[in-house]
């Protein structure tokens, strides 16, 4: 149901690292839902580059990178009149804010942090103090808008509770300071599989497995035709994630960009196997992906608009976040300018 007017909207914020390009896992599992929520709530949602240096960029590829992610979030849907869109960095209030969470988390409390493990394991050259404390400042990035839902996958939904472990004892020290933010996990098409190995989430470090927004069909094309299935010898479209994960993962895909049910794929493939079922899937997602592949070519070559939408976004964000942040720098008894 929509809100009226007289009614605010309930507030959701949501941001994705511009550390690699977007793929068919972010836009399944989060993006393609994020238009419609337009509808219901005031959203925010930005480019996460501030959390990008935790891991050593090259400074050239990140600008392209923030950029092409902001015309791929306005090709996928998100109307920047009807959605804040901004880049981190440009809303300072992220990093201050950022600080003052750090002195209200435990060091026990982020050193449990699945991520931080995982990616000090992968990153053993550089496990430095801001992979340590960013979920702090991922705390900081929700509470400055007082969001009532965080749209989270499974694996930063940890996060988002060690958000709410920094509200309850800020709150409960200083006062009703911060809204207590719910996480959000889309049920649908959340988490998408690597094609090369059905068993992990598609991602950007497995590029073989990994789909990407913008790759040209015929690439996309040969990585289904190359997509792990099974090794059983039925050989039939069936979906069983248990047994079948392969073959199940790219039924997941096909039902989400088709909008077909599992019995309906199944019936559509009896008698058929892999080698036609892989093809379809294949340029069904061709077909999903080229209207954003093109708007975000074209939005691309007009970089004063995105300069403009950019800017405007982060404007009012700036606004909403600098009066969360007076407010807590007034509680914690900083003496005001």
């Amino acid at each position: 149901m929509e809100n009226s007017e007289n009614t605010p909207k309930k507030v959701m914020l949501s941001g994705i690292q511009p550390s690699g390009d977007l793929h068919l896992g972010n836009y399944l599992g989060a993006i393609k839902n994020w238009a419609d929520r337009a509808n219901d709530y005031d959203c925010y949602y930005f480019m996460a580059d501030m959390h990008t240096i935790t891991v050593r960029q090259n400074p050239a590829d990140l600008r392209r990178r923030t950029l092409e992610q902001l015309a791929q979030y306005i090709a996928c849907g998100l109307d920047p009149e009807r959605n804040t869109l901004f880049i981190q960095s440009h809303v300072h209030q992220h990093a201050e804010l950022g600080w003052v969470l750090n002195c209200y988390a435990m060091f026990g409390e982020l050193s449990r942090m699945t991520q931080f493990k995982d990616k000090s394991a992968r990153h053993t050259e550089n496990v430095n103090g801001g992979l340590f404390t960013y979920p702090c400042l991922m705390a900081a990035d929700i509470l400055l808008y007082e969001p009532d839902y965080v749209p989270v996958g499974e694996d930063q939904k940890q996060h988002v509770e060690l958000c709410r472990n920094i509200v309850q004892r800020f709150n409960g020290i200083y006062g009703d300071v911060f809204k207590m933010p719910e996480p959000f996990i889309p049920k649908a098409g959340a988490r998408v599989m690597g094609l090369s190995a059905p068993d992990a989430k598609m991602s950007k470090s497995v590029p073989e497995g990994c789909v990407f927004l913008m790759e040209p069909p015929e690439d996309i094309r040969r990585k289904f035709k190359r997509a792990v299935t099974d090794s059983d010898t039925e050989r039939c479209v069936r979906y069983d994630p248990e047994n079948k994960p392969g073959v199940s993962n790219l039924m997941t895909i096909y039902s989400a960009v088709t909008g077909r049910s599992y019995d309906e794929i199944e019936a559509e493939f009896e008698g058929k196997g892999y080698g036609a079922f892989k093809p379809a899937v294949g340029d069904a997602v061709i077909e999903t992906l080229r209207p954003i592949r093109e708007e975000t070519q074209r939005l691309l070559k007009d970089r004063a608009y995105l300069e403009s939408v950019y800017r405007a976004g982060a404007e009012k964000a700036s606004r909403v976040a600098e009066r969360t942040l007076r407010k807590v720098y007034k509680k914690v008894g900083f003496l005001a300018k």
